[in-house]
């Protein structure tokens, strides 16, 4: 990918946009009275299909930005837009429901349920959502094909390695077919050999399936493989050219 691609605007055409955040403002209370602006005013477009990097330094955000993108939290100001309809107009039963449908969420520590099998751990959003488990058996299956985990359906998570269990939890991200795949640090704690194997994975599942994902990371070889990275700067997003990381920085 050429450094140009990478330093699109931050809109996407308005067509294709899967997901619109605007003005998007969060503040939390300090123990002296006060209040800590966290987020001044984000905007991010997305299209289906496309993977966003979000980069910058520990503590600017980035996680309360995928929170409210997944409508884990609510803005203090601003919208989301998920397919044209404002996600934050929910009833906070409806917002559960949405998030279950249409959100699927990889979070660095990959919290499986350790008495459930990988294929119970993966169908999960489908029992959440009152799925039977025999309804759910071949969609989760189906998943663990794909990640090259089939073998390793009956197994539990204390069975398998690091990088099996967070393919296992890419799976269950992927089990309800949500549009949008919001990743916090997905590979922040697996080896490096690991991490990359599981970047191809996303990358593939993207181009194949057509699955939108926003990755939070600090791992300049997923940034590049990606296409936009965004930096989260004093509370706004930026565009970004990987040139700006510096050649020897491998924290961003």
């Amino acid at each position: 990918m050429q450094a140009d691609d990478r330093t699109r605007e931050i809109e996407a055409p308005a067509d294709l946009d899967l997901l619109v955040a605007r003005g998007l403002k969060k503040s939390y209370p300090t123990g002296g009275g006060g209040r800590l602006e966290v987020l001044r005013g984000v905007d991010l477009s997305t299209r289906a299909g496309e993977v966003v990097a979000i980069v910058g330094e520990s503590g600017t955000g980035k996680s309360t930005l995928l929170h409210l993108l997944g409508a884990l939290d609510r803005p203090d100001e601003g919208t989301v837009l998920y397919r044209g309809e404002d996600i934050f107009r929910k009833s906070d039963e409806a917002l559960a429901k949405f998030r279950n449908r249409e959100i699927g969420f990889i979070f660095q520590f990959h919290h499986l349920l350790p008495e459930f099998t990988a294929l119970e751990n993966v169908a999960m959003p489908a029992l959440i959502a009152q799925q039977s488990l025999a309804a759910a058996r071949p969609r989760a299956m189906e998943l663990l094909e794909v990640l090259g985990l089939a073998d390793r359906a009956s197994h539990r998570p204390s069975e398998l390695s690091g990088g099996e269990q967070q393919r296992v939890a890419v799976a269950r991200a992927l089990m309800n077919e949500p549009g949008l795949v919001l990743a916090d640090e997905p590979t922040g704690n697996l080896d490096t050999r690991t991490a990359d194997r599981l970047h191809h994975e996303i990358l593939r599942l993207s181009r194949e399936f057509n699955y939108t994902f926003v990755i939070v990371t600090h791992n300049l070889t997923l940034a590049e493989m990606v296409d936009r990275v965004l930096r989260l700067e004093n509370g706004l997003l930026h565009p970004l050219t990987l040139s700006e990381a510096g050649p020897n920085e491998t924290d961003i």
